[in-house]
């Protein structure tokens, strides 16, 4: 029998590796009681608005929260929750890594808080970004949580099928602005969740309306009701409308969001309803300890562990 050298050494090794990586996917999601997917088919909807004041929303009522930010090329999450630390080195060498903490029940995973240039571009193909996403899982310290939150770029490519291929069960919130031309790409989002077996928790039309500063009342610039009536046609859950509010494109530039607040606005109510919804259609484990603030800053150390120092 002819001898393959060290190619056959090589290549039990990567199987091995992987067959790893699979235990410790499974290990952590095991402690993970709803996963949910945030995507649309288009982009501009404001879906990672949604994905950090649905986490924050959710963190705010006692829950452990976990929010993973799968948008590769373009992480807004960190910004959005102005957090300004990097990840840390674990505390031995096989340890898991522990995500970003914007609060005692609110944890945070994104590429963004990995590199040491945050303006830096990622340029990566498929396979890379595939393999992010499934360390994001297997070498993060999520730890025991009601609900993981997993904001996704918009479309149905690698990023939603690694969603999708990686974490069994989850669940997909499909977010929309009133339109046509949007409801159109977010059909989309919906047949790839039913190609893919993904359950859809519901619909949520965003921007439905215009909150005017001054009056506080809802003009309907943009139209409103088209998700309302798609959810209806395809039979799905409709979570509700959300209105436009400057406060929301204010406070998201200031990294402390709007919509999860106790602001008295007719886009903090419409949320609130939104989070009520969710949390009653994936009721949680239990309710986690009170809600307490706590530092984000830290030193960077990951040893060159971290998907960031993968090379393109």
């Amino acid at each position: 029998m002819a001898e393959c050298g060290g190619s056959c050494s090589s290549q039990e090794s990567q199987q091995a590796a992987a067959a790893q990586q699979e235990v410790a996917i499974k290990m952590s999601l095991g402690k993970i009681k709803n996963k949910i997917l945030v995507m649309s088919g288009k982009g501009g909807v404001g879906k990672s608005t949604v994905s950090v004041n649905l986490a924050l929303g959710l963190a705010n009522k006692g829950y452990q929260v976990g929010l993973m930010d799968v948008d590769i090329h373009g992480p807004d999450v960190v910004r959005m929750l102005n957090m300004k630390g990097n990840i840390e080195a674990p505390a031995t060498k096989n340890a898991l890594v522990p995500p970003l903490k914007y609060n005692d029940n609110l944890k945070v995973v994104s590429l963004e808080y990995m590199m040491r240039d945050r303006d830096e571009a990622i340029i990566w193909r498929g396979p890379l970004k595939i393999q992010a996403i499934r360390q994001f899982i297997s070498d993060m310290d999520w730890g025991e949580l009601d609900y993981l939150i997993i904001d996704a770029p918009p479309g149905t490519g690698d990023e939603p099928l690694s969603v999708a291929q990686t974490i069994p069960n989850v669940k997909a919130i499909v977010v929309t602005t009133p339109q046509q031309v949007a409801l159109a790409d977010v059909r989309k989002s919906i047949n790839f969740c039913k190609t893919v077996k993904v359950e859809i928790v519901g619909v949520i039309e965003n921007m439905s309306g215009f909150v005017c500063p001054h009056c506080s009342k809802t003009v309907d610039i943009f139209k409103s009701g088209g998700g309302e009536s798609l959810a209806r046609e395809l039979d799905l859950p409709f979570l509700g409308k959300i209105p436009m509010d400057p406060q929301v494109v204010l406070a998201g530039d200031d990294g402390t969001p709007y919509l999860s607040s106790d602001a008295d606005s007719p886009a903090t109510h419409a949320f609130a309803e939104v989070v009520k919804s969710i949390e009653i259609r994936l009721p949680p484990v239990a309710v986690a300890a009170p809600l307490k603030m706590a530092s984000v800053d830290s030193g960077c150390a990951c040893g060159g562990s971290c998907p960031s120092h993968a090379k393109n």
